[in-house]
């Protein structure tokens, strides 16, 4: 199949008054719009995104709060403290790769290579050895001499792996004073022979309470922040 020249792709045809029209697109840009379906998938798998997101959720389980604050909203404060994180990132891969191809200094090739280091680079630093490792047997490829030799497609299962045990540490971390809390209602409200009524009712206050005390939004969003 021949994409004609200078890699256009015929697009569409139009017919006016016997006239015919054809109208292409480049390969690239077709591929670079393709790219942009992925975009969710990316964000998830090779940012901090989903570590955020599950300790937030943790948290708004740990303090009894089944829909508040929204999911939503949950996933919006993640997405925000991701760009916040991954800014340096972002603006690595801006100066170094966006902005030169849209200059036309690069290659698409080049630009795409310069977007995937800093990325590469980011996971790798989060990534347990442990788990890299266990990637490489599973896939059965020999483990390169150099990290920025380490294949795309078998850090980012490893990286993802490595986000879900830090986030379910941290949000382990997060559970414990409000179980606490929960434990000490209870056990209240059994010597008092009240054992009819739940002690989620009773203790939400009191959690609430030291959440706010302890400034827990800002605490968490911080941790969150220097776990990076």
């Amino acid at each position: 199949m021949s994409f004609g020249l200078q890699g256009q792709i015929p697009f569409l045809t139009v017919s006016s008054g016997g006239a015919t029209q054809d109208y292409s697109i480049s390969l690239q840009i077709l591929l670079l719009l393709t790219a942009l379906t992925f975009l969710p998938t990316a964000l998830m798998a090779m940012t901090s995104f989903t570590r955020i997101l599950i300790v937030l959720a943790i948290l708004r389980q740990a303090l009894g709060l089944q829909q508040t604050p929204p999911t939503r909203l949950l996933i919006g404060l993640a997405l925000i403290l991701t760009l916040f994180i991954m800014r340096p990132i972002f603006e690595e891969i801006r100066t170094k790769a966006v902005e030169p191809y849209l200059n036309e200094q690069i290659a698409f090739q080049d630009a795409a290579r310069e977007t995937i280091a800093p990325l590469h680079r980011f996971m790798l630093s989060q990534t347990r050895k442990t788990d890299l490792e266990q990637f490489f047997v599973l896939s059965g490829e020999p483990q390169p001499q150099s990290q920025a030799d380490i294949p795309i497609t078998t850090l980012m299962p490893a990286f993802l792996t490595s986000e879900l045990k830090t986030a379910f540490q941290i949000g382990f971390m997060i559970f414990l004073p409000f179980l606490v809390i929960d434990l000490i209602i209870a056990s209240i409200l059994m010597a008092l022979g009240m054992m009819m009524l739940s002690p989620l009712i009773i203790s939400l206050p009191f959690k609430l309470m030291l959440f706010v005390l302890v400034d827990g939004w800002g605490m968490t969003v911080g941790s969150l922040a220097r776990s990076f």
